[in-house]
């Protein structure tokens, strides 16, 4: 069991994940045009923050916040 301040902070940073993992790969489309190898690493950097947020989704519906006294 987790305490509620615990989930609010792995749900704030869970969809700073997968949104900063999105705009990495957004902005790599733009890169590619004048440096094919950086987009390269920036698409599969972001593809992998992308996968940690969903990751971190499934770990957080598996938490149960601690009943208060």
């Amino acid at each position: 069991m987790v305490a509620k301040i615990v989930l609010t902070r792995l749900q704030k940073l869970i969809w700073v994940y997968i949104y900063g993992g999105l705009l990495s790969i957004v902005i790599a489309t733009f890169v590619r045009r004048t440096d094919e190898s950086t987009a390269w690493w920036m698409t599969a950097i972001g593809g992998a923050v992308v996968v940690l947020g969903v990751v971190l989704i499934y770990v957080r519906s598996r938490l149960k916040e601690t009943p208060l006294a």
